[in-house]
Order: structure tokens, then C-alpha cells, then sequence
């Protein structure tokens, strides 16, 4: 195809398909790595547990101080009034972690050398057995915190403050904090978990403890979230089903986009590849189309390739009648300059003016035939103008042929959808027909039809012969060529017509001859 570079590449279908099937393919797999969707989730998680292990333990650590009998002016601060009532006496706490839009802080600092109030320390060390319990099934880190951040209980760091710690100081304050920070692992990560941007932090929970409306300490908390790899490869049977039902999915898409979209296509140019080629054969419609829309291209193009099959056709023809009709009027003119010429003054000036007659007359018909040639290509070529007429204008437009009587029966009124001009033409080569057939008189007469007009011309003349009635709007066909026709005059009406959506044919009569046209309404 020349009008296709051949320098441009130009991806084949079936690489767009594959494409776009990885691609489907590959969703879960960014939802998953890329928008950290299932991370986050696993960081949530992680900070909803620290919560609930929070409480609890808050709570056995408010009921501790209050069995010991602390002094109210140990406390710390006052406990904010709460905003929202609606959950009254229920104050849940929600987690609000996101691993896709929280900055990731740096390395919890390390705690301070301080102090701890003595009632304080007593109530951390009667707790201190059960943290470390219960970190031993939970795997969190507990610290439990005095009014001023000193720990109590949990882990190493007793008697050393965490005061100066952000999310601590948050909750002194008697805020529910939490953060994400960088995790010092004990150990390098497996390398499949390097894809993991979970296992490098930790959360980080700072929960205040209420006791009399005043802050009296703080349960922090502390857990490396699930491994997102890790957890997968824990529900790996889901996630083969997933994969799976993935891959199944991709593979139905892919066949159905192959038997709709894929096939019809190679099949429709391979058909076009055969058209071109020249097998009539290949005309046909596809087997399977696959789309309404694959459909509706297919007829579209086999009625363009009908349609240019006919026009070559016709022009095949065409072009045979026309070098039959051409060819007899030079090969007289030829026969005759060529007697003329070798004479050599023997010829009579009878002969020599028969002669030259025959030639001048042929010349003649010679003009006739290429003058008649140049209007059917202009009436075939004709796009409608959008003008409209009726019989009495197109028929003031002719001259008066005093040959026979051209009269209107009816209609004379009516709106047509074709111009003046062009209506005038057509009538003038059936006037004509009809006076070169013995006419003397033509009816002319309109009738509408809804958004149709059908118009009828009729005359007294000879008629056409049975055997004749197929062959009158055929090129070049006439039964006056001694008169002088060409027999185009019904084409060059035909392709006028054809070009404003019109017809014309041939209709019994009881005398002469009788056409009908029909026309759009104006």
C-alpha cells in the first residue's frame, strides 16, 4: 500500500493484544508493590492490635494506681475534654497510619538517664512480669511510662526517660499518638523482601493513661508490621487461586478478543488482499464477524468493492462500445482519404465529391460522438446543486421545437428536487427521441407520493419493439443511426437522474412510448 510509510514501524495487532493482556495481567501486582495497598493495610493492622493491647493494658495500669493510693498531685496533666459525645461512653480510637502519605520519622531516640517517682516504680514492677508475658505471644515492645516519661516497666530501659520522644510527648499530654520509624533490623532481610518497603519501619504507639480526668502515665507500644512477602507466601493457596482466576480471566479476554476483533480482521484483509488480485469469488461476507460493528465494516467495504467491480465493469463496456462506435466512422474516413489519395487524378469529380462527403459526414458524426461523450461524463460526474424546479420552469427553458407539441397534462407545479437546467436536459433527449420516432405530440405530467414525484413523459409515436425494450438505456444502443443517433441520449438522462437520486424506466403504453422518472420532492 503506497499511501502506508514503510520507513514508520507500526505495532502488529497481536502485539498490542499481548500488551494489554500483561498489563491486565499486572494490576494486582501494582496495586500490590506499587500503591502499597496491601502494605498499608498490613500497617494498619499492626496499628489497630498495638491499640487493643494498649487498652487493656492501660487499663489494668490505671486500676494499679488506683489500688495503690497515688496522690492526685502526682498525676500529670488534665486529659482534654473529648469533641465528639456521639459515641458516648465509647471513645474509640481509630487507626490512622498510612504507609503511602505518613513521612517515616528516623530511629526512636534513646531514653534519657532520669528517676521514677517510687509509687510509680512499685506499681512498674508488679507489672513488669506480665509484659513480658505477653510480649511473648503478641511480639510487641511494651514500656510502661510515669506522668513525666520516666519507664517503669518493660524491657531494659527502666528508669530511663522516653519524655523527649515526639508521640510520647503527645501523649503526656493526654493525645493518643502514633508514628512510623525506621527499623534497625537484628538481621538482613531476606532478599525477596527487599521489595518490601514494610519491613523497614515500625509502629510506633503512644497511648495516655486516664485516671481521675489527669494523665497518670503512658503505654507505649512498638511492632515491626508483617512482611508483605511473608504474609503471601503464608496464604499462598489463596493467592495461587487468585493467580489463577488472574490468569483465567486474562486468557477469556484475550479469546474473546481474538474470535471478535482479531480474526474478523485478518480475515477481512486477507479477503481484500484476494478482491485486489481479481477473484470475483471473494466478494461474499465474512464467515464470522465477530462485532455489529466488524459486521457493519465488512458490508460497508464488499458494497464498495461491488460497486467498483461494477464500475469497472461498466467502464470495460463502455469503453468497447465506445471504440466500436469510433472505429467504423475513422475506418470510412480512412477508406476514403485513402482512394482519394491514390486516384492519382483518374477519379470523376462525382466520385471525388462522394468521397469527400462521406468523410465530412463521418467527421461529423465523429464530433457528434465525442460532444455526446463529454456530456455523459459531466452528468455522471454531477453532484446535486440543492436546487428544485417544477415542469413548467424546466420546460419554459427549451426551444420551441416545431417538430411536434409538448404539452402538460398535470403537476405542472410541483417541486422537484433537481435543478432547472438538469431537468430541462432530460426532458430535451426524450423530446427528442420521440420526434426522431414519428412522435407528434408528448404529455408531460406530475404526480407526488409522499416525499417521491413521479413524473411521466409520453408520446404518439411508433414505440418500441418487444425485443427492443431491454436494450434502450444500454450505451450507444439506437435504431436511427443512419438518422444520426448515438444512442446516449437515455444514458446522459439515466446519469443525470442517478445524481439526484432519481430514476427512470420504461412502462407499458397503450401508443407511442411512455417513461416514468420519480424524483425526490422539492
Amino acid at each position: 500500500m503506497r499511501w502506508l510509510s514503510k520507513d514508520r514501524w507500526r505495532p502488529r495487532l497481536a502485539t498490542v493484544v499481548v500488551a494489554i493482556l500483561i498489563v491486565v495481567m499486572a494490576l494486582p501486582l501494582v496495586g500490590l508493590f506499587f500503591f502499597r495497598l496491601y502494605e498499608n493495610q498490613l500497617i494498619r493492622q499492626t496499628e489497630g492490635e498495638l491499640i487493643a493491647q494498649g487498652a487493656v493494658v492501660a487499663a489494668v495500669y490505671a486500676s494499679e494506681l488506683r489500688a495503690a493510693g497515688i496522690s492526685p498531685d502526682k498525676l500529670g496533666a488534665k486529659m482534654p475534654a473529648v469533641r465528639d459525645n456521639t459515641n458516648y461512653p465509647y471513645e474509640p480510637i481509630e487507626p490512622s497510619l498510612d504507609l503511602a502519605s505518613d513521612y517515616v520519622m528516623p530511629t526512636r531516640p534513646a531514653a534519657l538517664p532520669a528517676t521514677a517517682d517510687p509509687a510509680f516504680a512499685a506499681v512498674g514492677a508488679r507489672l513488669d512480669g506480665i509484659l513480658d508475658e505477653t510480649q511473648k505471644t503478641t511480639l510487641a515492645g511494651f514500656r510502661l511510662l510515669d506522668p513525666h516519661g520516666v519507664v517503669i516497666a518493660g524491657g531494659d530501659e527502666v528508669g530511663f526517660s522516653l519524655g523527649q520522644v515526639e508521640e510520647v510527648r503527645q501523649a503526656l499530654a493526654g493525645v493518643y499518638a502514633s508514628e512510623l520509624r525506621l527499623r534497625i533490623p537484628d538481621q538482613p532481610p531476606p532478599p525477596l523482601y527487599s521489595v518490601s518497603r514494610g519491613t523497614k519501619v515500625r509502629v510506633f504507639v503512644a497511648m495516655p493513661v486516664e485516671l481521675d480526668g489527669r494523665v497518670a502515665g503512658v503505654v507505649y507500644l512498638s511492632r515491626t508490621p508483617n512482611n508483605i512477602v511473608k504474609h503471601l507466601y503464608g496464604e499462598r493457596g489463596k493467592v495461587t487461586l487468585a493467580a489463577l482466576a488472574v490468569l483465567g480471566g486474562t486468557l477469556l479476554i484475550a479469546l474473546v478478543f481474538i474470535r471478535t476483533v482479531s480474526r474478523p480482521i485478518y480475515a477481512l484483509i486477507e479477503r481484500t488482499k484476494r478482491i485486489a488480485a481479481g477473484d470475483r469469488e471473494a466478494i461474499k461476507p465474512l464467515d464470522h464477524h465477530g462485532t455489529r460493528e466488524m459486521a457493519a465494516l465488512s458490508a460497508a467495504f464488499l458494497d464498495m468493492a461491488q460497486k467498483l467491480q461494477a464500475r469497472s465493469d461498466s467502464i470495460q463496456t463502455f469503453a468497447t462500445h465506445v471504440s466500436h462506435e469510433l472505429k467504423s466512422p475513422l475506418t470510412a474516413i480512412q477508406g476514403a482519404a485513402e482512394l482519394l489519395r491514390d486516384s492519382g487524378g483518374t477519379m470523376d469529380e462525382a466520385e471525388r465529391r462522394r468521397f469527400s462527403n462521406n468523410i465530412v459526414t463521418d467527421a461529423g458524426r465523429l464530433n457528434l460522438l465525442v460532444r455526446r461523450l463529454l456530456e455523459l461524463a459531466r452528468a455522471e460526474n454531477l453532484a446535486p446543486s440543492g436546487e428544485t424546479t417544477t415542469l413548467n420552469a424546466a420546460l419554459a427553458l427549451l426551444p420551441v421545437d416545431t417538430r411536434l407539441e409538448a404539452r402538460i397534462e398535470s403537476g405542472g407545479d410541483i417541486g422537484l428536487g433537481i435543478s432547472g437546467e438538469n431537468l430541462a436536459i432530460v426532458l430535451a433527449n426524450l423530446i427528442d427521441n420521440s420526434a426522431r420516432h414519428g412522435a407528434k405530440q408528448v404529455a408531460v405530467g406530475a404526480a407526488s407520493a409522499g416525499e417521491r414525484v413521479a413524473v411521466h413523459v409520453g408520446d404518439d409515436g411508433d414505440g418500441i419493439s418487444p425485443s427492443n425494450r431491454a436494450k434502450v438505456f444500454e450505451p450507444f444502443f439506437t435504431t436511427r443511426r443512419e438518422a444520426g443517433g448515438t444512442g446516449m441520449g437515455l444514458g446522459i438522462v439515466l446519469a443525470l437522474l442517478k445524481a439526484h437520486d432519481g430514476t427512470i424506466s420504461l412502462v407499458d403504453s397503450a401508443r407511442g412510448t411512455r417513461f416514468e422518472i420519480n424524483l425526490p420532492v422539492a
